[in-house]
Protein backbone atom coordinates (compact mmCIF):
# COMPACT_ATOMS: atom_id res chain seq x y z
CA UNK A 1 0.00 0.00 0.00
CA UNK A 2 2.55 2.65 1.01
CA UNK A 3 6.12 3.34 -0.48
CA UNK A 4 7.40 4.47 3.17
CA UNK A 5 10.13 6.72 3.74
CA UNK A 6 13.79 5.88 3.63
CA UNK A 7 17.31 7.66 4.34
CA UNK A 8 16.45 9.25 1.28
CA UNK A 9 13.28 10.86 2.35
CA UNK A 10 14.77 11.74 5.58
CA UNK A 11 13.56 15.48 5.63
CA UNK A 12 13.03 19.30 3.79
CA UNK A 13 16.31 20.93 3.54
CA UNK A 14 15.37 24.10 2.00
CA UNK A 15 19.21 25.39 2.32
CA UNK A 16 19.79 22.58 -0.55
CA UNK A 17 16.31 23.24 -2.12
CA UNK A 18 15.75 19.50 -1.60
CA UNK A 19 11.91 19.11 -0.65
CA UNK A 20 11.18 15.04 0.17
CA UNK A 21 8.01 14.02 -0.93
CA UNK A 22 6.49 17.55 -1.50
CA UNK A 23 4.79 19.61 -4.12
CA UNK A 24 6.63 22.78 -4.12
CA UNK A 25 5.57 26.35 -5.66
CA UNK A 26 7.19 29.45 -6.55
CA UNK A 27 5.81 32.47 -7.61
CA UNK A 28 5.66 33.61 -11.53
CA UNK A 29 7.31 37.71 -11.99
CA UNK A 30 4.17 39.47 -13.10
CA UNK A 31 1.23 37.11 -12.62
CA UNK A 32 1.99 36.51 -9.18
CA UNK A 33 2.23 40.27 -8.48
CA UNK A 34 -1.42 40.40 -9.82
CA UNK A 35 -3.02 37.15 -8.81
CA UNK A 36 -0.75 35.85 -5.64
CA UNK A 37 -2.39 32.40 -5.58
CA UNK A 38 -1.05 31.32 -9.21
CA UNK A 39 2.40 30.45 -9.57
CA UNK A 40 4.72 27.46 -10.93
CA UNK A 41 4.37 24.07 -9.37
CA UNK A 42 6.84 21.08 -9.27
CA UNK A 43 6.90 17.42 -7.78
CA UNK A 44 10.15 16.13 -5.91
CA UNK A 45 11.41 12.60 -5.53
CA UNK A 46 11.66 10.19 -2.57
CA UNK A 47 15.18 12.26 -2.49
CA UNK A 48 13.44 15.94 -3.26
CA UNK A 49 14.98 16.20 -6.77
CA UNK A 50 12.62 19.00 -8.18
CA UNK A 51 10.80 18.35 -11.55
CA UNK A 52 8.68 20.91 -13.29
CA UNK A 53 7.11 21.15 -16.28
CA UNK A 54 8.82 24.44 -17.21
CA UNK A 55 8.16 24.69 -20.78
CA UNK A 56 7.17 23.50 -24.23
CA UNK A 57 8.88 20.01 -23.94
CA UNK A 58 10.90 20.08 -21.24
CA UNK A 59 10.70 18.82 -17.56
CA UNK A 60 13.35 20.35 -15.78
CA UNK A 61 15.47 18.60 -12.85
CA UNK A 62 16.22 20.80 -9.74
CA UNK A 63 16.22 23.90 -11.99
CA UNK A 64 12.20 25.55 -11.03
CA UNK A 65 11.38 27.57 -14.16
CA UNK A 66 11.13 30.69 -11.90
CA UNK A 67 13.43 30.23 -9.28
CA UNK A 68 13.88 28.55 -5.62
CA UNK A 69 10.62 27.38 -3.93
CA UNK A 70 9.15 29.19 -1.59
CA UNK A 71 6.47 26.80 -0.28
CA UNK A 72 6.40 23.43 -0.49
CA UNK A 73 3.44 20.41 0.71
CA UNK A 74 5.31 17.94 2.22
CA UNK A 75 2.90 14.46 1.36
CA UNK A 76 2.55 11.37 3.08
CA UNK A 77 4.39 8.80 1.11
CA UNK A 78 2.23 5.70 2.90
CA UNK A 79 -0.63 7.41 1.07
CA UNK A 80 0.76 6.12 -2.53
CA UNK A 81 -1.83 3.60 -3.47
CA UNK A 82 0.07 2.40 -6.71
CA UNK A 83 2.03 -0.95 -6.37
CA UNK A 84 5.52 -1.87 -7.10
CA UNK A 85 8.89 -0.64 -5.80
CA UNK A 86 9.75 2.52 -5.62
CA UNK A 87 6.12 3.86 -6.77
CA UNK A 88 6.67 7.49 -5.66
CA UNK A 89 9.66 7.72 -7.84
CA UNK A 90 7.86 5.88 -10.61
CA UNK A 91 5.31 8.09 -10.91
CA UNK A 92 7.07 11.52 -11.00
CA UNK A 93 9.45 9.97 -13.87
CA UNK A 94 6.51 8.71 -15.83
CA UNK A 95 4.65 11.85 -15.28
CA UNK A 96 7.65 13.74 -16.14
CA UNK A 97 8.12 11.65 -19.30
CA UNK A 98 4.57 12.05 -20.66
CA UNK A 99 5.57 16.12 -20.36
CA UNK A 100 8.59 16.03 -22.40
CA UNK A 101 6.29 14.99 -25.39
CA UNK A 102 3.93 18.04 -24.72
CA UNK A 103 3.24 21.16 -25.72
CA UNK A 104 2.85 23.97 -22.41
CA UNK A 105 -0.50 25.81 -22.17
CA UNK A 106 -0.69 28.63 -19.49
CA UNK A 107 -3.99 27.55 -18.82
CA UNK A 108 -5.10 23.95 -19.36
CA UNK A 109 -1.91 21.76 -19.78
CA UNK A 110 0.76 23.55 -17.65
CA UNK A 111 2.87 22.60 -14.12
CA UNK A 112 0.03 21.76 -12.32
CA UNK A 113 -0.99 19.53 -14.88
CA UNK A 114 2.69 17.42 -14.74
CA UNK A 115 2.27 17.33 -10.85
CA UNK A 116 -1.64 16.32 -11.01
CA UNK A 117 -0.44 13.17 -13.90
CA UNK A 118 2.10 12.14 -10.55
CA UNK A 119 -0.30 12.03 -8.15
CA UNK A 120 -2.53 10.16 -10.43
CA UNK A 121 -0.52 7.50 -11.45
CA UNK A 122 0.38 6.75 -8.11
CA UNK A 123 -2.90 6.98 -6.97
CA UNK A 124 -1.84 9.47 -3.61
CA UNK A 125 -4.57 9.41 -1.56
CA UNK A 126 -6.17 6.76 -2.89
CA UNK A 127 -7.18 9.10 -5.82
CA UNK A 128 -7.11 9.39 -9.68
CA UNK A 129 -9.02 12.71 -9.74
CA UNK A 130 -6.23 15.02 -9.00
CA UNK A 131 -6.07 18.55 -11.40
CA UNK A 132 -4.85 21.78 -11.11
CA UNK A 133 -7.50 23.66 -9.76
CA UNK A 134 -7.76 21.00 -6.88
CA UNK A 135 -4.31 21.22 -6.74
CA UNK A 136 -3.46 25.11 -6.75
CA UNK A 137 -6.47 25.08 -3.62
CA UNK A 138 -4.80 22.07 -1.70
CA UNK A 139 -1.18 24.10 -2.03
CA UNK A 140 -2.76 27.28 -0.86
CA UNK A 141 -4.12 25.21 2.49
CA UNK A 142 -1.32 23.02 3.31
CA UNK A 143 1.80 24.79 2.03
CA UNK A 144 4.46 26.04 4.34
CA UNK A 145 6.52 29.03 3.35
CA UNK A 146 10.10 28.10 3.71
CA UNK A 147 11.15 31.20 5.51
CA UNK A 148 10.08 34.66 6.15
CA UNK A 149 11.75 35.63 2.47
CA UNK A 150 9.39 33.53 0.27
CA UNK A 151 5.69 34.85 2.22
CA UNK A 152 7.48 38.42 1.35
CA UNK A 153 8.21 37.51 -2.33
CA UNK A 154 4.81 36.27 -3.00
CA UNK A 155 2.57 38.70 -1.14
CA UNK A 156 4.60 42.09 -1.23
CA UNK A 157 4.63 42.82 -5.03
CA UNK A 158 0.97 42.15 -4.39
CA UNK A 159 0.55 44.53 -1.31
CA UNK A 160 2.44 47.08 -3.41
CA UNK A 161 0.51 46.69 -6.71
CA UNK A 162 -3.05 47.33 -4.20
CA UNK A 163 -1.73 50.34 -2.73
CA UNK A 164 -0.64 51.67 -5.63
CA UNK A 165 -4.66 51.26 -6.92
CA UNK A 166 -6.15 52.20 -4.00
CA UNK A 167 -4.15 55.56 -3.87
CA UNK A 168 -4.80 56.00 -7.53
CA UNK A 169 -8.25 55.31 -7.41
CA UNK A 170 -8.73 57.68 -4.24
CA UNK A 171 -6.72 60.47 -5.20
CA UNK A 172 -9.07 60.20 -8.64
CA UNK A 173 -12.56 59.72 -6.67
CA UNK A 174 -11.78 63.21 -4.38
CA UNK A 175 -11.15 65.34 -6.83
Amino acid sequence: MGVGGGAAGAGVDPERCRFPYCVVWTPIPVLTWLFPIIGHMGICTSAGIIRDFAGPYYVSEDNMAFGKPVKYWKLDPNKVYSCGPNAWDTAVHDASEEYKHRMHNLCCDNCHSHVALALNLMRYDNSSSWNMIKLCFLSLLYSKYVGMGGFVKTWLPFILFLGIVLTVSLTLHLR
